[in-house]
């Protein structure tokens, strides 16, 4: 696989998804381009063996499937979400500074750094409703250039800000957006302007910060990448490059991306939601399986949670496990936690090694160290929904949500190819925690 090729795809796809509700519609783009047939939870669905089908939910979660024949053995799903830590801009945005400013009034969706967020130049994405004549209409809009930044205070007016500094979010992480003028809420009408409608019709809105700086390659012998949003536009991207690539031949392949991962998946496109678990039920009644024939392909069903992973420090070796140190570069990374804030067992964490060596690509191992909390992902909360064998890998990274985040150039294009494998193969659940893998 062309490495170059793989990033140069990353990058366009990042960068033209400041957010969630942009990231689902350039994957369904992307997927229409791949012949699937868009699907709507709101009417009957006609599936047929062969064919592939996508379907989203709130327009900021998506998954897609395939079906390869009417008697299929199982799912094989590869699950990431979309939303990164962000600022979303408040109801009434406009705060009034001293009769000369005009910033804008946000605040924090999921646990960020504030301080990258300083200084750099910043826009605003989402999605508006607006008043139809017939009800109300959704219009995702996004101010494609450099409007917003979050000055930093002086250090002169500061003098122990490089000693420690609490960041207050509503006071210190405020973009400015203009200077005061006469007009009265220029952002609504800006917005109102980008959506192609009065400022009378926006009803309400769902609108978020966004770095400008576009996706790079770093390093001596660009070995390195960064970005906004590589938690987790990475690891969806390359689940459904390897969607797209594979051949599901007794399985039904299914690409996940949710919704609200970074504040607790607790909503109905999160993974803690039916989304999934609606639409498993929906494609084995449309195939004419019966409630214990879909029990029996859950058995025999594998789910791969995908969500980015640490990255051992270059200035802080000390803060990663003694044995289990991930670097960029050196492949997926398999996740365990024995308290399973990752899903990750000996079952699971063996058939991901297997399909690792199947797809030629380097593995490695996460734990977080004995005296230190972690953050979890949506494995173990989707097992509300649907309670099958689950596995949770990342690919390393470093400043783990930050806005501009780094990688390895070469991680990508493993998990594309491990996906694949993924998509194209079955597992047989024979009892007593064995298991036919056929590949």
């Amino acid at each position: 696989m062309n490495i170059n090729h793989v990033n140069e795809e990353l990058f366009s796809f990042l960068d033209h998804s400041p957010n969630a509700f942009y990231a689902v519609r350039n994957m369904c783009g992307i997927l229409e381009q791949a012949g699937m047939t868009r699907l709507n939870e709101g009417a009957p669905w006609k599936l047929e063996a062969g064919k592939g089908y996508y379907v989203t939910r709130n327009d900021s979660a998506v998954i897609a499937f395939r079906i390869p024949r009417a008697d299929y053995t199982g799912f094989q799903m590869m699950a990431s979400h979309c939303d990164s830590p962000v600022f979303k801009i408040k109801a009434n945005a406009e705060i009034a500074a001293d009769k000369q400013y005009v910033k804008l009034n946000v605040e924090k969706y999921g646990g960020m750094l504030c301080a990258p967020w300083l200084d750099r130049p910043l826009s605003v994405a989402g999605r508006v409703i607006v008043r139809t004549q017939e009800g109300i209409e959704t219009r995702l809009v996004n101010v494609d250039r450099d409007l917003m930044i979050i000055p930093n205070l002086a250090i002169h007016m500061n003098r122990q800000v490089n000693d420690g500094y609490k960041f207050n979010a509503q006071v210190d992480m405020l973009p400015l957006f203009c200077e005061k003028g006469e007009e009265t809420d220029a952002f609504r009408g800006l917005i109102a302007s980008e959506a192609g409608v009065s400022a009378e019709d926006i009803i309400d809105a769902d609108l978020f910060l966004y770095n400008r700086m576009p996706a790079v390659t770093l390093g001596l012998n660009n070995e390195f990448i960064a970005s906004g949003r590589l938690d987790d536009l990475q690891c969806a991207f390359a689940s459904l490059k390897g969607f797209i690539a594979a051949t599901p031949k007794d399985s039904v392949a299914v690409h996940c991306v949710f919704d609200n991962e970074e504040v607790g998946s607790g909503t109905k496109q999160g993974a803690a939601g039916t989304f999934l678990s609606d639409t498993l039920h929906r494609i084995n009644r449309a195939m004419g399986r019966t409630e214990d024939e879909y029990l029996m392909s859950i058995a025999s069903s594998f789910l791969v949670s995908a969500d980015n992973a640490h990255a051992v420090h270059p200035n802080h070796t000390e803060k990663t496990d003694p044995t289990n140190r991930p670097y960029l570069n050196k492949g997926i990374v398999i996740k365990y936690s024995a308290n399973q804030k990752y899903t990750t067992d000996a079952v699971s964490g063996a058939i991901m090694r297997e399909i690792c060596r199947k797809a030629g690509v380097p593995f490695q191992t996460f734990v977080n160290r004995s005296d230190m909390l972690g953050g979890s992902t949506l494995g173990n909360i989707s097992q509300s929904q649907v309670a099958l064998n689950t596995v949770d890998i990342g690919l390393a990274q470093l400043a783990m949500h930050s806005p501009y985040e780094t990688a390895g150039a070469k991680d990508t294009a493993y998990l594309i190819e491990a996906a694949k494998v993924l998509f194209s193969s079955s597992i047989e659940g024979t009892g007593n925690g064995n298991y036919k893998l056929r590949f």
